[in-house]
């Protein structure tokens, strides 16, 4: 019986799913020839989707510190226009790693300079989340 593939969990964005903040679908980097290499199966997520946040939706930044500070309530997420969307950032990740731990992902494609998913410049939430519990992180 042959082994099963790997099941990695990859932002929606980074598949050309129209999940972004302003909802444009962007010319990703690569992570498919990196999915193809190592014959896994991908499921897409969106964070923010999954945290109830509309798409399009205003672009949010972290305050205060990084994911692991909100996680910690040390910090929000504002929207540029001060809206609060800290509570749909926190559930949305909480979603992701439910997710991660029922589908036995072996490791997450993130998207850069996220606040949710996001390893740099800062952490983002979700990031945080799954890196608390253990989970392969990274990031195109």
């Amino acid at each position: 019986m042959p082994a099963a593939r790997p099941l990695i969990m990859v932002s929606g964005c980074l598949m050309g799913l129209g999940c972004r903040y302003d909802g444009q679908i962007i010319a990703a980097p690569d992570c498919g020839a990196e999915l193809a290499r190592l014959a896994a199966i991908w499921l897409p997520f969106c964070p923010e989707q999954l945290g109830g946040l509309a798409t399009p939706r205003p672009a949010a930044d972290l305050v205060g510190g990084d994911g692991a500070a909100v996680l910690a309530g040390r910090a929000r997420v504002v929207t540029r226009e001060g809206t609060d969307v800290t509570a749909a950032f926190r559930h949305g990740a909480e979603q992701v790693l439910a997710m991660a731990r029922a589908q036995a992902v072996t490791a997450v494609f993130l998207k850069a300079r996220s606040p949710s998913c996001g390893l740099t410049p800062a952490m983002g939430v979700t990031a945080a989340l799954l890196a608390r519990h253990g989970f392969r992180l990274r990031e195109f």
